[in-house]
């Protein structure tokens, strides 16, 4: 099965809230290619539902976050590890916002990108919206009257996508392979560059889709509880 297979089947559990899938799918199987993150918020629902295997999938799962050490483990680590020990979720406000809409927030272009996450709802004000509402006359709840309404989101840029890149190069085991991905990596547009030779082999390029989706759920959970939230959505 192809790595975007194995994450598909994952993901589409994780977003069902189907904790007793998630643990069937990874319990006594050779877990799917950079899935830590998205295997981790599957737990986050099954504990608390006491399902069968469950603790001992997630006890495994918090030790190979925290040898691992990406962007946004030890934070998943520490929700996992509140549940099994005691019960009860970190002391983070929760936020219902998804973390994959999130990270698109976060690592957008940094010129006219960013914007806010309203905490009530979770949901995504991303700036271009706000300026359109702006330019149009139409109103915008900006919170003026409820400061605490907004969390700003300002854009980080691509440079910690850029680093993804050179990393997985460095996982790239042909060295031929490797050599035609860190040239395509040089100079102006190597994102699109670096996706055209990719797209040459077919099985790396979903093993990419697969360790990039992974590296940017972290650093958005990350981003999230240095502002001293949690998402309470996957």
């Amino acid at each position: 099965m192809r790595v975007q297979d194995d994450r598909s089947l994952l993901r589409g559990a994780v977003y069902r809230g189907d904790g007793g899938a998630v643990v069937a799918l990874v319990h006594g199987q050779l877990w799917p290619d950079y899935a830590l993150q998205l295997i981790g918020d599957g737990l986050l629902a099954a504990l608390p539902r006491h399902i069968e295997h469950a603790a001992v999938v997630a006890m495994d799962c918090v030790r190979r976050l925290r040898d691992r050490g990406w962007n946004g483990d030890d934070e998943l680590a520490d929700q996992i590890e509140a549940l099994l020990v005691t019960g009860a979720r970190p002391l983070l406000r929760r936020l219902p916002v998804e973390l994959d809409e999130l990270a698109g927030l976060l690592e957008g272009d940094q010129e006219g990108g960013g914007g806010r996450i309203d905490v009530r709802t979770g949901e995504l004000w991303h700036r271009a919206a706000i300026e359109y509402l702006h330019q149009c006359g139409e109103e915008d709840p900006d919170g003026s009257d409820d400061p605490g309404r907004w969390l700003w989101v300002d854009t980080v840029g691509s440079r910690a996508g850029y680093r993804d890149m050179q990393e997985f190069i460095d996982t790239i085991t042909d060295p031929e392979r490797a050599e035609r991905l860190g040239i395509a990596i040089q100079g102006r547009g190597a994102f699109r560059r670096f996706k055209d030779v990719l797209a040459r082999w077919p099985v790396e390029l979903d093993r990419w889709y697969a360790f990039t989706e992974e590296r940017q759920r972290g650093r958005a959970r990350a981003w999230l509880a240095e502002a001293g939230y949690v998402s309470s959505r996957p």
